[in-house]
């Protein structure tokens, strides 16, 4: 199967802030359905985009990024309200996000309070590690740099469908140009995208949209909850007939290491916390000494 014969849908997000599990929301989605030839190269697009209340004020700061106020928003539905049809434009498609653990994370909040599970999809494509391997002339890979590099339009940067169709065009623009195999298999490798995992009886899509084990101590449970057993089902060994091998099939142990690549670096990229002692609310000095006095005690 060739994969522009698939569905592809690129998605982005406007927030309130940077934080989705932590009280932040969605204020504007927007995602584009876009029509690619054999040719790779893009003969339309659809535009779906709407504003959500957030149901709380929108900071100031966010609102100078993306230019959405309060006012935007005041009669605009609630996430929850667009949740099946979120879900129904995600699934069963190639998903295409420029940064994808940030937009990604705001999603899965959002559908998670409005009672809705992750869609199934055929696979995901983060075009910032992408473009950092095959644009690694550039000193940064923001979406309006690579756009620029590539000569693919960017107009109004930071409103979601536009974001979107930008960095839709942009990975169908590098799959044209930098040797993208034509199959499914070879795009997935290629763009080192999560897809579903393969069926070898090890790992299945669950319920829930997203990997879980099948066997094993963690049997019911997902990846993403214990990342430490993926990583030990890659580097496991057996000994058979006096030699060592690996335990797991090597399409296993291949797709877990994207899977790894993809999630676990993904967390680190979206998360707004860094090493200072402040994000992690910890008193970076909890024994104070008393400054002594010159000469006491002597």
């Amino acid at each position: 199967m060739r994969w522009t014969d698939c569905r592809i849908v690129a998605f982005d997000t406007e927030t309130t802030g940077l934080r989705p599990f932590d009280g932040d929301r969605i204020i504007e989605f927007g995602a584009v359905e876009l029509d690619v030839g054999p040719d790779m190269r893009v003969r339309g697009v659809r535009r779906h985009d709407f504003f959500v209340n957030p149901g709380i004020p929108i900071p100031r700061e966010a609102s100078r990024i993306s230019g959405i106020t309060d006012d935007d928003v005041a009669d605009a539905p609630s996430f929850d309200r667009r949740a099946d049809e979120v879900r129904r434009l995600l699934g069963d498609a190639i998903l295409v996000a420029h940064n994808l653990a940030f937009d990604l994370a705001f999603v899965r909040a959002e559908l998670q309070r409005a009672g809705r599970e992750w869609p199934r999809t055929r696979a995901e494509v983060d075009t910032l590690p992408l473009s950092q391997r095959v644009l690694s002339h550039l000193r940064q890979h923001k979406l309006g740099l690579i756009c620029h590099e590539l000569g693919v339009d960017l107009e109004e940067a930071h409103r979601a469908s536009n974001d979107a169709e930008a960095c839709g065009r942009a990975f169908v623009e590098m799959a044209r140009r930098y040797e993208c195999p034509a199959e499914f298999e070879g795009m997935v490798e290629w763009a080192d995208a999560v897809s579903p995992p393969p069926p070898t009886g090890h790992l299945a899509l669950g319920d829930r949209g997203v990997p879980e084990y099948l066997v094993g101590p963690h049997a019911g449970q997902t990846v993403e909850q214990h990342p430490d057993h993926l990583q030990w089902m890659i580097m496991a060994l057996e000994r058979v007939d006096g030699r060592w091998q690996p335990r797991f099939p090597e399409e296993l142990r291949r797709w877990g290491r994207r899977y790894l690549r993809a999630r676990m670096s993904g967390r680190a990229r979206a998360s707004a916390k860094g090493g200072a002692s402040s994000d992690w609310n910890i008193d970076p000095s909890p024994w104070r000494r008393t400054p002594r006095r010159r000469g006491a005690g002597r």
